[in-house]
């Protein structure tokens, strides 16, 4: 990376507080594997649940600092709520994350 590269992404403060909020939000391995279910899906919480396997209560806590970060939109229809990923660039980062870590491929522990 040259020194101009460097320069700009420096001066480029909110987009750099932007990916900080993000990855602060997603850094728990719970919240990561909510991420990884809901990838570019729109997903309801009890679907989330049931993948994720764990409680309702706990899955709507990681939920709620996810939306509060802005990482995750929310869609209420009659009684059930839908979330999805809202930020194309935190969409992106999802996916490679899953590629790297989620996917199951050979000769991977």
């Amino acid at each position: 990376m040259d020194t101009k590269t460097i320069i700009d992404l420096i001066d480029k403060h909110e987009h750099i507080e932007t990916a900080a909020r993000a990855l602060k939000a997603i850094a728990h391995p719970l919240r990561l594997k909510i991420l990884c279910v809901l990838g570019e899906n729109e997903v309801c919480v009890q679907d989330i649940v049931e993948a994720v396997g764990t409680s309702q209560s706990n899955i709507s806590q990681h939920l709620a600092i996810l939306r509060d970060k802005a990482v995750l939109q929310t869609r209420k229809d009659a009684n059930r709520v839908y979330y999805r990923i809202c930020d194309q660039r935190t969409l992106q980062l999802i996916a490679l994350m899953r590629e790297v870590f989620c996917n199951d491929q050979p000769g991977r522990n």
